[in-house]
Order: C-alpha cells, then structure tokens, then sequence
C-alpha cells in the first residue's frame, strides 16, 4: 500500500542528512515523500535545538499541522503527527504533555527504529523513543534509495565529548562515536554510482572521528579524506563541522595533499576573549586559533575560513567583545555565523545568575557590531574573485530564466547564464562581480566565452 511522507527539517546539515534517511527507512512500508503536508499520511518535523525559542517554533507548527490531522479525521482517514530530532530528545515528555495528539516523538539515535515505532502507533498515546540505543543506528539502516545529486552528505561521526557550557549536543545527540572506516567508504561509493561527485562529511564534531580502518588499525579524518579521495569519480570533498581542539597534524597535512579537499574550513572559534572562552569550556585560547589558522594557511595558503560567533554570553563585557573583534580583524573570515546568547534549558550557562546577563540591547548592539564587520569581510573577499577563474559545480537550477546556480571551491554561491545541460558538471567561470552573498560568472569555454555574466542584485 502506498502512502505519503512530508518531512520539515531545520537546522544542520546532520539533520538534513537524517531526514533523507528517514524517508530511506520508511520506504519499504510504502511511504513515499511528497512536497505539501495536507496530503501526507505522515508528517516528520525534524527539529533542532540550537536556535532560540526552538521548542516555541515546534509546538507552533504543530498547532498549524493539527487542523490538517483534523480534516483528515473528519473525512475517514488518519495523519500521523511526528516530531524527531534534538527537541524531541530534549523535550519529549513535554511533547507528550502538551500536544497529546502527536503520534510519536523520537530522538536523533532512534530513528532506524520507525517501523516498529510506527507499528506502535495504532495501539494508541503518544509513542516516545528517546533512549540511546546500544547498537549503532548507522548498523542498522537500509542502503540509500533516493537519488543525492551531484552534492551529497555523508554522516561519519555523531555527537560530541567537549560539553560547551552553552551547547545540548552532548545531550540530545550523545556521546562522541565515530562510524568505521569501511562502512564510509561503502557509502561515499553508492553516493558515487548514484551521480554525487562532491561529498561532504558529516558530524557534530567532524574532525573528532577516529574509526576502524580497512586494515585495522585507527583511522584519523585526515587518513580518511584521503581514501576517499582514491575512490574514482570523487572530485570534491568537504567536511563540518569542527572543533579546533581536535585539527591534528594529519588533517592539517590533508589540506595540502588531498587535491580534491576544496579549500574552504568552517571553524568555530565563538570569541575572541580567553576568560569568555574558558567560561564557554571552548578548550583553547584566543592565540591557540590564531595560530592553528596559521598553520592550516601555510599548509593551503588559498584556505579560506567560516566560523560560529555567540555574543553576550553571561558575564562578557565590553572588553571581551572587543578581543572578540580584534580577532575576526586578525583573521579574515569568507563567511561566519553570528547570534546573540540565549539560554539552552539544560546547560550549565541556563544556570548562570541574572547579575551576570547582557542586556538584550547590549546583545544587539553587539551582534550588529560584529555582523557589520564579518559582513564587511565576506563582501571583501568575494570582490577578490573578480576577475579570476574557478571551477564551478553547478547543481540547480538558478532564480532567472537561463540561469544556473552552483558553487565555487570556497563555497560561495556562483550565478551564471548557462544551459540546462550543464546541470550537475564541474565548468570554468570567470567571475565578473562579487556581491555580498554571490558571484556573478560567465562560463568559459575552449573557444572563447559562452553566455553573458548575470550581475543580479537580487540574487544575491
């Protein structure tokens, strides 16, 4: 019997992988995914619990899925209300509690199980599964039966040791495990047969991996971006996201020798203040990354580099922000992440007294501040490309007629007057204007130049 699957994902990349393979493992019970919720049997929200007011969201979008659980009710029929991902591991009972007609509420660990939870479902309440298995979930998923495109992500590591004092990874997603070498390779070569030729690694703290290797030894991430790189048809690799504590002399090496390692780290740094950074439990000092960056700059001089910013942690002053500039002036970023503090129920930094809370104008002030001078940077750095050539992945479909959206080596989205058939190759551009979120490209070619460079404002 065949039945219909909408599935909302927010948050990482991790979840979005999850969520493909969600739909990987209720596919033999016939449900095949469809674009709009009222006409689903069963909806999945995938939740994350990074962003604030992240369980507000959750019990919101519900409220709206439940007029749709409604109307299917009245018409005869049954829709199957779901809520995955980091939420739900936090926050389950209270699901439960507060929105009794979810059906079932499980945690990024249990997700292999759907088919018996599913089965569970019809014996009425809310099913909740939010243990942390003994076996590994990745030991028990079926291969993958949609096709990824040309860009694909590979989960290789879960869940995090380092207990960032503002962070519920190690909460919600568990303890650090790292998937064996063999089993990453068996992947990345189905990815491969199904048409990717770029593959990004995946994990809470990627660059923690340290799996069985193919000849049975322990494997680091740098060994393994190299054998994945021997794999034919592999032209691109990326990996995120990474703890700076955990970039080893191997990984660091791999970014001068594995030529399909695209030049392009994102590493989050959070501050640029050592008391701020040590109350955040980061592990490392503010000179620690600066001269981390170094080393990985002289290992790939062309890297370049993305992080995560959190102002207003509890206690942060004027002078930590202003290390926290200093060291985004120090290093230069092509992209970065920036968002004020807000408490994470759970953490020890929810715990912190109100006398050591940032005003909320404080907090915003400050994050203008530092998005102004990122914001500043990126713009810089994409204005450098012009003028240069660069390969270009081209994997969809652009916002203008004719046009064509794919990305550079260092990620940066890239817009060009192409034809259709140049969908999922790598093609030569040469870019002819540098946007705050974009290039404009013309594709080059043997003979010459083919098309007409799309400066699009709002593409951007």
């Amino acid at each position: 019997m065949t039945r219909t699957l909408f599935i909302k994902t927010w948050g990482c990349q991790m979840n979005v992988y999850d969520s493909a393979r969600m739909a990987d493992v209720l596919a033999p019970l016939g449900f095949r995914p469809v674009d709009r919720p009222e006409s689903a049997d069963m909806i999945i929200l995938n939740t994350c619990h990074i962003r604030e007011k992240a369980s507000d969201k959750v019990f919101s979008e519900l409220g709206r899925l439940r007029a749709h659980q409604r109307e299917r009710a009245a018409a005869g029929g049954r829709m199957i209300l779901a809520v995955a991902g980091c939420v739900a591991q936090a926050e389950g009972a209270e699901i439960a509690a507060r929105a009794p007609y979810v059906d079932l509420v499980f945690g990024p660990q249990t997700y292999h199980r759907l088919p018996e939870l599913v089965a569970r479902v019809g014996q009425g309440g809310t099913v909740v599964d939010t243990e942390f298995p003994l076996e590994s979930k990745f030991d028990a998923l079926p291969e993958e039966a949609g096709a990824p495109g040309v860009s694909a992500f590979l989960s290789v590591q879960e869940g995090c040791d380092k207990f960032c004092t503002f962070c519920v990874v190690p909460y919600t997603r568990g303890a650090e495990s790292s998937r064996p070498a063999a089993a990453v390779l068996a992947e990345a070569r189905r990815l491969i047969a199904q048409g990717a030729v770029e593959i990004t690694l995946l994990g809470q703290n990627v660059n923690a991996w340290h799996g069985e290797g193919t000849d049975g030894g322990v494997w680091g991430l740098g060994r393994l971006l190299g054998a994945l790189a021997e794999l034919p048809g592999v032209a691109r690799l990326r990996y995120t996201t990474s703890h700076p504590s955990d970039m080893t002399d191997e990984l660091i090496a791999a970014h001068a020798s594995v030529p399909q390692l695209m030049p392009f780290l994102h590493l989050p740094v959070q501050s640029g203040s050592d008391r701020v950074l040590a109350a955040m439990n980061r592990r490392h000092r503010a000179d620690d990354y600066r001269r981390l960056v170094d080393r990985l700059r002289h290992a790939r001089p062309d890297l370049a580099l993305s992080s995560d910013f959190i102002v207003g942690f509890p206690g942060e002053s004027e002078l930590d922000f202003a290390e926290t500039l200093r060291l985004v002036e120090d290093i230069g970023f092509a992209q970065a992440y920036s968002f004020k503090f807000s408490a994470r129920p759970g953490t020890p930094a929810a715990e912190h007294a109100p006398d050591r809370q940032v005003p909320e104008t404080v907090k915003a002030a400050r994050l203008e501040a530092l998005q102004r001078l990122l914001g500043a940077q990126q713009l810089a750095f994409n204005r450098r490309s012009v003028g240069t050539r660069m390969p270009v992945l081209f994997d969809r479909a652009g916002r203008r007629p004719g046009q064509l959206l794919g990305r550079s080596p260092w990620l940066q989205a890239v817009h060009a007057a192409a034809p259709e058939r140049l969908l999922g190759q790598l093609i030569e551009v040469r870019v002819d204007a540098g946007q705050a979120n974009s290039l404009a490209a013309t594709i080059v070619t043997a003979g010459g130049d083919a098309g007409t460079a799309m400066a699009l404002e709002g593409a951007a």
